[in-house]
């Protein structure tokens, strides 16, 4: 129904069906659902995703390990601190359990064999990415809010217009039979 043919549902009229009213709450409802419900679910996905990157980075670890392998070009950018890219490479770090092990990750670009470099340990002792910077972290709640929210906004959206399918169908039936009596009276006169 376009905003403009809207009507309150609490007003009369003579040729008002109870479809009619049924379809003016269900617009209502769904724009305060999308105003309210949907941007509430986007900042409560955001804060969801800061915090479990929050509880998963500080159970890690900085560690220094040695480059054994010469670095390979540039392969990405890193975002956010403004030090250019990352590059791959081998290195080698002594284990809390005083074993020594290997592993490949990312490190900054211009180490060469035999440079100490710090790496991240999860609290298994493998190795994982750099935690994320402020900015990062802001940058993956918001868009994992604005995704959320969108997301919860077209659900509603979606539920109206088939809802409203429904009653549509519902008020053809009803303006059918109608007519069908209309058309009785008029082929039938009573005398």
């Amino acid at each position: 129904m376009p905003l403009g043919k809207l009507r309150p549902p609490w007003r009369h009229g003579p040729l008002r069906r109870s479809t009619d009213v049924a379809q003016s709450w269900i617009v209502l409802a769904t724009g305060v659902l999308i105003a309210v419900a949907a941007p509430a679910a986007g900042v409560v996905a955001g804060s969801a995703v800061d915090a479990a990157a929050h509880r998963e980075s500080a159970s890690w670890r900085p560690v220094s390990a040695v480059v054994t392998k010469e670095p390979a070009t540039r392969i990405s950018v890193d975002s956010g601190t403004g030090t250019g890219s990352r590059v791959h490479t081998t290195v080698r770090w002594t284990a809390q359990d005083h074993t020594v092990r290997t592993g490949e990750t990312s490190v900054a670009p211009g180490v060469h064999v035999g440079d100490r470099t710090t790496v991240w340990l999860d609290r298994n002792g493998t190795l994982v990415r750099d935690p994320s910077t402020p900015t990062d972290s802001l940058a993956e709640s918001v868009v994992a809010g604005t995704v959320v929210a969108s997301g919860t906004g077209l659900l509603f959206l979606g539920a109206e217009k088939a809802a409203v399918r429904l009653l549509d169908r519902r008020r053809y039936a009803q303006w059918e039979k109608e007519w069908a009596e209309v058309d009785a009276r008029w082929r039938h006169p009573q005398q």
